[in-house]
């Protein structure tokens, strides 16, 4: 059992960098094969097609991602028990994780599937959708709760800021990548923290 989940983490690995380098559509079952080492039998052993992996692929990706924030924001409240001092506290150790990858982030599988959704099925659109909900939802909460100390300076609604969250790293990324700067991401993300603290600073007390 050890051995199959080895293969199948494998060629998951290897589909990953494949897909965020080139997108699914130019990664191909046989490219992927011939680098895990793999027939085609033993690839389709664990993947029936290639909805199945861009579904486990999204699957995956997406459970690191709440992993990641789960840690970055708990962290963040550990330190502070104010809500907005805790969402710049998260924000900037989010900035300084980007800051530590010397050649910028990989890229977000997400995005990458929202590009060429046409390739799939309903089911891995459905991931997609709900991965940018979820999102949605944690900052919506996060702002929805420093708003109750902190009330905005402008009428915001808290989805519409959450959303601007994800546009902000997602599109950092992009640009990252498309000008090869990958200090980039780091500081969009500090820019998106001075618009937040900015937003509710005039009601720190």
């Amino acid at each position: 059992m050890a051995k199959q989940t080895d293969t199948r983490t494998r060629i998951m690995n290897i589909a990953e960098a494949a897909v965020l380098a080139k997108g699914f559509d130019a990664t191909s079952i046989e490219e992927i094969v011939a680098a895990a080492e793999i027939t085609k039998g033993g690839f389709f052993y664990h993947f029936p097609d290639k909805n199945a992996l861009a579904r486990a692929l999204l699957e995956r990706y997406v459970a690191a991602e709440e992993r990641l924030f789960d840690n970055l924001f708990d962290r963040a409240r550990e330190l502070s028990d104010d809500p907005l001092h805790a969402a710049l506290i998260g924000l900037k150790l989010l900035a300084e994780l980007f800051d530590d990858l010397p050649n910028g982030h990989p890229g977000c599988l997400v995005a990458v599937a929202a590009y060429q959704d046409r390739l799939f099925d309903a089911d891995v659109r459905d991931i997609n959708r709900r991965a940018v909900l979820g999102w949605r939802k944690r900052f919506s909460a996060m702002f929805s709760q420093i708003a109750e100390s902190y009330p905005p300076r402008d009428d915001v609604d808290p989805d519409h800021l959450a959303d601007f969250v994800s546009t902000v790293i997602e599109g950092s990324v992009v640009m990252s990548k498309a000008l090869a700067e990958p200090r980039l991401s780091a500081c969009q993300i500090m820019l998106l923290r001075g618009y937040i603290k900015l937003l509710f600073e005039p009601h720190l007390k």
